[in-house]
């Protein structure tokens, strides 16, 4: 079920909350966890069996982990983390892996030939034509975190299946995250008496958790959806347009999958905050960042987290020799790239930032030098809006693979934008193919997008001062009727469901 679909805003979400009010509070970890369901299915209702698979193994291996001492321990800990990464293998990376082995065999003469996944039956159970369950990566990385936890003692285990199922299928974040470690959601999802879910209606909550939902659809229906028009148009015929639609279209798309993305996540805190919960931020300005480490700390925070946290970290992360600092750093972006998709353009966008955060490492002491000798650090705001610009362009470069339908047309973008020539015909060409007026109503708009999120981002930084009176009604009341007036409502998808 979408966000931005009439299904989830007129019935679902209206439905499920005032549900959640009005039931006892011993029943509502029930409703909570039927209506998870019931918004998962939505989707292709067969893959709830995939989510109760992982679901099942990680509650039982968590009860054993925390019954058991020494080798036993880490047995029942390698078993979870095998049948979830195999889950992941199966439905995310077989076809990517049996297309290049075909392609490597067929190279030298070797007749190779396993069927696609979309070619499976199992014997009937699950039908051919299958597609990759949606927020598959999600949902198991927080399954995953919740064994681990427990294995490194710092979570007990959760004896009631139903809440455990509960904190893995937590319905605002289930399929595009943030991606909740059980010291948050589980723990509030335990702060109650029995085990009755004791979240008492709060006018201030429900309002800050309204307007932060808002927010999420004016990011995604106003600005997100608008651009994608645009992008779709110049990357699905890279072929036929020039650099400076080209570097137009890069640019939109560094702002439609921001928006799409943390408008995604604003909605889902601002649902989960409606009910009482509190899920972490997820985003903090990526693009206002002075360095690819500072995005990094402010981009899908709840991803670069967990694997600082049960990857890097473990790697040894940078205590260690210089060498292989730089190599954790490679592999956790690698790891990151491949997390995204089963695609070599995903992979080269996680290895373009492993290189930049490794170049940055040793470049740190060049860096110095050249401050003292340009006389930059004597004008630190000159310098941090010079290094974010130079940071958005290198994280801009990085998204035209991530974009790009494949690495041939990823590396046709670079090359046309840096060198042919900007003719501004081009971009008339752009403006004729788009529906009428939407090529100058989507600048203005992102334009706008450009000017409020840093104020909006003030808001969340001040203790969730939000603007109250008539000022809080004048620009949540615009917020509104932007959206009726510029919002596309064709329920498109968030980008980051497929991963």
């Amino acid at each position: 079920m979408l966000f931005n679909s009439a299904e989830f805003c007129l019935f679902f979400f209206p439905l499920v909350t005032g549900l959640y009010f009005v039931l006892p509070h011993k029943w509502r970890w029930l409703l909570l966890l039927g209506a998870s369901c019931w918004f998962y299915m939505a989707f292709v209702p067969l893959f709830i069996a995939i989510l109760a698979f992982t679901i099942g193994v990680d509650y039982f291996a968590g009860l054993a982990i925390e019954r058991n001492e020494g080798s036993r321990r880490k047995f029942f800990l390698v078993a979870s983390i095998i049948a979830n990464v195999g889950v992941l293998a199966v439905f995310k990376y077989w076809d990517f892996l049996n297309g290049n082995l075909t392609s490597l065999f067929g190279s030298i003469g070797i007749e190779y030939h396993l069927p696609k996944l979309n070619e499976w039956t199992f014997f009937g159970f699950l039908p051919a034509g299958m597609v990759l369950p949606i927020g598959l990566s999600f949902h198991t990385f927080q399954s995953l975190s919740y064994t681990i936890e427990v294995y490194r003692k710092h979570q007990k285990a959760e004896h009631r299946f139903g809440v455990f199922a509960l904190y893995v299928m937590f319905y605002p974040q289930l399929v595009a995250g943030p991606i909740e470690r059980p010291a948050n959601l589980l723990n509030q999802l335990n702060a109650q008496e029995g085990a009755g879910i004791r979240s008492h209606f709060n006018y201030d909550r429900v309002v800050w958790g309204l307007k932060q939902m808002l927010w999420g659809f004016f990011k995604k229906l106003v600005i997100a959806d608008r651009c994608g028009f645009l992008v779709d148009q110049v990357y699905g015929h890279t072929g036929q347009y020039e650099g400076l639609s080209l570097l137009l279209a890069t640019y939109l798309f560094a702002f439609q999958i921001y928006c799409d993305f943390s408008g995604y996540t604003d909605i889902a805190l601002g649902a989960a905050r409606v009910m009482g919960f509190d899920l972490m931020v997820n985003f903090r300005t990526p693009y206002r960042s002075a360095s690819i480490s500072e995005f990094w700390s402010r981009w899908h925070i709840s991803l670069s987290s967990w694997f600082r946290d049960y990857l890097y970290i473990p790697l040894g992360g940078n205590r260690v020799v210089k060498w292989r600092w730089y190599y954790n750093l490679f592999i956790v972006f690698l790891v990151s790239g491949l997390w995204h998709g089963a695609n070599w353009t995903y992979i080269i966008w996680g290895s373009i930032h492993g290189f930049y955060l490794i170049l940055a490492a040793i470049f740190v002491p060049y860096w110095k030098t050249f401050d003292l000798a340009t006389g930059l650090s004597k004008w630190p705001r000159i310098k941090r809006w010079a290094n974010v610009l130079i940071t958005f362009h290198l994280v801009l470069l990085a998204w035209v693979f991530f974009r790009a339908n494949n690495v041939h047309d990823a590396f046709l973008v670079c090359e046309r934008i840096f060198n042919t020539p900007w003719h501004f015909a081009d971009l008339f060409k752009l403006y004729k193919a788009l529906p009428t007026s939407l090529f100058e109503v989507t600048i203005a708009l992102t334009a706008v997008f450009l000017l409020i999120d840093p104020v909006y981002d003030a808001w969340i930084k001040r203790e969730h001062a939000w603007p109250t009176g008539w000022k809080g009604m004048a620009a949540f009341g615009a917020l509104a009727v932007f959206i009726l007036l510029f919002g596309y409502f064709g329920s498109t998808s968030f980008i980051y469901f497929q991963f």
